[in-house]
């Protein structure tokens, strides 16, 4: 059974947000601050962190930080009030899934949360579900170990980034735009395009010998996004 870590300084906001995973059928473990959170990451080994931005001691960005250190592949959803562009890119550069302004919809949290664990316990690979490694020029995926080489280095990815970069190589030369790849790869049919456009940069400054001219994750003007093989 998956458990979720939920981590914020308001008791109020944990109760009510545990009571509702749990009726979901999800078990919690929570943390008040943030060097609670890191110790019950390390502990518990959560299979998603549901985590608080302005935390006593050490704060959510910081505990985010930590946490990849130890997992890179944590699927972490962030709660905040500060809800600015240059606050959600800040986090979704660290690797978080996503971002939840408060006030939020605990129903609609709770989406999310279900959403993130069925793609990391069914991760998208293509149409067909390819279970062999794919091979585009020198990069390597293989599904199966969940694991990406560059001129065979193995590139650090998270998860939602391994999915991404997958969903991608499976469907080279189609146009995909943001709300396309938030419903294929996040599973949402809501959520902010910014998550997928900055995901989408991580991976260019992963995969890209330019990542300011990049050649393999083209922008469409207008449309979205191109995988193009290489030769």
């Amino acid at each position: 059974m998956s458990v979720v870590l939920v981590v914020d300084d308001d008791e109020t906001v944990r109760e009510v947000v545990v009571a509702y995973l749990h009726r979901a059928g999800l078990p919690t473990v929570e943390a008040a601050d943030g060097l609670q959170a890191v110790a019950a990451a390390r502990r518990h080994r959560p299979r998603l962190v549901v985590l608080d931005v302005m935390l006593p001691g050490i704060d959510g960005i910081e505990v985010l930080r930590r946490m990849r250190e130890t997992d890179p592949r944590l699927p972490v959803i962030l709660l905040t009030a500060l809800t600015t562009e240059e606050d959600r890119v800040l986090g979704l550069e660290l690797g978080a899934d996503d971002y939840v302004g408060k006030p939020f919809s605990v129903r609609e949290l709770v989406l999310r949360v279900q959403g993130v664990l069925r793609r990391v316990a069914d991760p998208p690979s293509g149409e067909s579900g390819p279970a062999e490694p794919l091979h585009d020029g020198d990069l390597r995926l293989d599904p199966a170990g969940r694991t990406a080489h560059l001129a065979g280095r193995p590139l650090a990815l998270t998860g939602r980034e391994f999915d991404l970069l997958t969903y991608l190589v499976t469907h080279p030369g189609v146009v995909v735009s943001r709300q396309q790849l938030m419903r294929e790869v996040w599973g949402w049919d809501f959520g902010d395009d910014s998550t997928v456009t900055v995901h989408v940069r991580r991976l260019r400054n992963k995969v890209e010998p330019d990542p300011a001219t990049p050649t393999r994750i083209v922008t469409v003007w207008g449309a979205g996004y191109r995988w193009d093989r290489r030769p």
